[in-house]
């Protein structure tokens, strides 16, 4: 079944020629020339939303704000916008990923793809973690050692999850602070080293087992 593609943009030119594009490559494509057509066509339940910000009426980031909360399929913008704080703006109300106008077909198609197949591992992903004695349960949020459970504040155990789900890979305190706290928290990411701290220090009360490590001048990872 071919992925289905909703692609909001008053340019209506663009949307012809990106509607011929993504035709080609097997792609359904529903098309919306404002945002509050867009927000209407969410029902038809598109597996990812390429949204153009600057939009008269209803902006991108507006119809974004919107429908967060009612669907999980990745949202990438189009925009002309460079500055930081508007992609700083498109990511906090939602938004997954950006791309600059003018761009190349393949580059969008390539993440286009990238953000579909990225989906499909993350719906595909079992909902439990096993490594030695310790158990993740990430439908109920609780880690166990053994026959004990943590007693973990949200953002500990959302480091946790975030590291868990990408074991091995080194990420520094401004990257875990994002994840788990959303760009636009206010707050300062140093507070990762304490969360991090913390939650050693309860992983040591039942195990030896040094779960996350430092990579100095880098950051953390979790232990394969």
């Amino acid at each position: 079944m071919a992925y289905k593609i909703l692609i909001i943009d008053d340019d209506t030119e663009l949307l012809k020629m990106l509607k011929k594009f993504l035709e080609m490559k097997k792609y359904e494509i529903i098309t919306a020339e404002n945002g509050l057509e867009g927000l209407n066509k969410i029902k038809l339940q598109p597996d990812i939303i390429l949204l153009d910000v600057n939009m008269p009426g209803m902006d991108g980031i507006e119809v974004c704000r919107r429908v967060r909360d009612k669907v999980a399929c990745p949202i990438l913008f189009l925009t002309a916008r460079v500055d930081e704080q508007d992609v700083v703006s498109g990511l906090s109300s939602g938004g997954d990923d950006y791309i600059l106008k003018p761009f190349r077909l393949k580059e969008l198609d390539a993440r286009i793809s990238a953000h579909l197949k990225r989906e499909t591992r993350r719906k595909e992903k079992t909902e439990m973690c096993f490594q030695g004695e310790l158990s993740i349960d990430y439908s109920a949020k609780t880690v166990q050692i053994h026959t004990d459970y943590l007693e973990l504040t949200r953002l500990e155990y959302g480091i946790i999850e975030f590291l868990t789900m990408n074991p091995g890979m080194v990420f520094d305190k401004d990257r875990i602070y994002e994840r788990v706290c959303g760009y636009d928290a206010e707050g300062d990411s140093r507070v990762v080293t304490e969360l991090i701290r913390r939650i050693r220090k309860k992983l040591q009360q039942y195990t030896d087992t040094e779960y996350i490590e430092t990579i100095w001048g880098m950051g953390y990872r979790w232990k394969k």
